[in-house]
């Protein structure tokens, strides 16, 4: 498979993803996804959730549709999205709340270290570069 071609089977799986995820903050995740905000947000908790969801669908719409023009600005969009929420990720740990699975400190530790992983897959899928 060439190089292109994987770059936009990651996109799309990507992009596919974050629609999943946003569907999920709007319906059968709404409380998984509360017990990751952090309580310095200053919105209510399940505000912040169906405000993100929206944005998660946005962003997996647009980096599955957008033209390749735009491509790589989705992609910092979408790393930047994945870098803002990432205190969340920290708050669930520090506060030890449980969601997703993540019943342990080790469990929600280890989590910690797909964030970078998410951002390095927004940007690389959407770089013109090799």
């Amino acid at each position: 498979m060439k190089e292109r071609d994987m770059k936009t089977a990651a996109r799309i799986l990507l992009g596919a993803g974050l629609i999943y995820a946003g569907i999920s903050h709007l319906t059968f995740a709404r409380r998984e996804f509360q017990a990751q905000v952090p309580d310095f947000v200053p919105l209510i908790k399940d505000d912040t959730v169906v405000y993100s969801g929206i944005a998660e669908i946005a962003m997996g719409s647009a980096l599955i549709a957008a033209p390749k023009r735009y491509r790589e600005t989705v992609g910092k969009v979408a790393g930047a999205f994945f870098t803002a929420v990432f205190p969340g990720n920290i708050a669930q740990l520090v506060n030890r709340r449980d969601a997703f699975g993540l019943d342990t400190d080790k469990k929600r530790f280890v989590r910690l270290f797909f964030q970078p992983v998410l951002i390095w897959w927004a940007l690389k899928s959407t770089s013109d570069k090799s």
